[in-house]
């Protein structure tokens, strides 16, 4: 992690004006152009055609993709890469967020306000799930950056305050708080918190890793997946695990 460089991509790209699509749009277009910017700063690297495919970045060796989730959408990129090409999927994850309203009709900014919510790393396996069949490759690899942002929001939903339902317009980043980097089979790891008993349940990570019972139940599939841990037995309804013994 180079917070002077995110620094330096952020100015680049938010100190300037920027084009954009017409109010409305869904597209995460500076968060996008932020990290095109800061993994590779010589834009000479960025969106480069390659096997009839425009890629985010293509270092001469390796492939970086931006991915604002949806991961789905990568499989036929996958197909077309992996074989040949490192692939690294970059994922970024608002860890403190605050929010903005914009009024369409008048174009005036609510005061923003923080989100409750600090989201982590964990957030990615519901995307990893998506693309499942493809994390044994060893030429696939993942960077989750967790970026403190401030998400703008347009006053257009179905309620009567107008908005559940409402499309975001752009999330600008402020601050680079942590990167989380998947490198090898190994990297996993890190999502089994220390202070796991020896034999665990997804409810006992759930509460050590302070994440939803539905999430802990993805990465421990995940993981089991990827043979770093394994089931070992049964306790009511749920599933025991531990960690595979080429990981102990």
């Amino acid at each position: 992690m180079d917070r002077e460089r995110f620094e330096a991509a952020k100015n680049k790209v938010v100190g300037k004006k920027r084009e954009r699509e017409g109010i409305g749009t869904l597209k995460e277009k500076t968060v996008h152009a932020v990290l095109k910017n800061y993994y590779a700063p010589d834009e000479k690297m960025q969106e480069v055609l390659l096997k009839n495919y425009v890629v985010d970045i293509y270092t001469g060796q390796d492939i970086l993709e931006i991915q604002n989730g949806n991961f789905y959408k990568m499989r036929a990129k996958l197909d077309a890469f992996l074989e040949e090409y490192p692939v690294t999927l970059i994922y970024p994850i608002p860890h403190t967020k605050w929010l903005i309203w914009i009024d369409e009709e008048t174009g005036e900014l609510s005061p923003k306000r923080k989100s409750p919510l600090t989201g982590s790393a964990y957030r990615a396996f519901s995307e990893l799930y998506r693309i499942k069949s493809y994390l044994k490759n060893e030429n696939l690899h993942f960077i989750f950056p967790l970026i403190d942002m401030e998400e703008y929001r347009l006053l257009n939903g179905w309620s009567k305050d107008r908005k559940k339902g409402s499309c975001r317009y752009d999330r600008i980043p402020v601050d680079l708080f942590d990167e989380v980097s998947v490198y090898g089979r190994e990297d996993y790891l890190q999502f089994l918190p220390e202070s796991l008993p020896d034999v665990f349940t997804s409810k006992d990570l759930s509460k050590t890793a302070k994440i939803p019972m539905k999430i802990a139940g993805m990465v421990l599939h995940i993981l089991a997946y990827l043979g770093i841990t394994e089931r070992v037995g049964k306790k009511g309804n749920a599933y025991l695990y531990r960690i595979s013994n080429e990981f102990q």
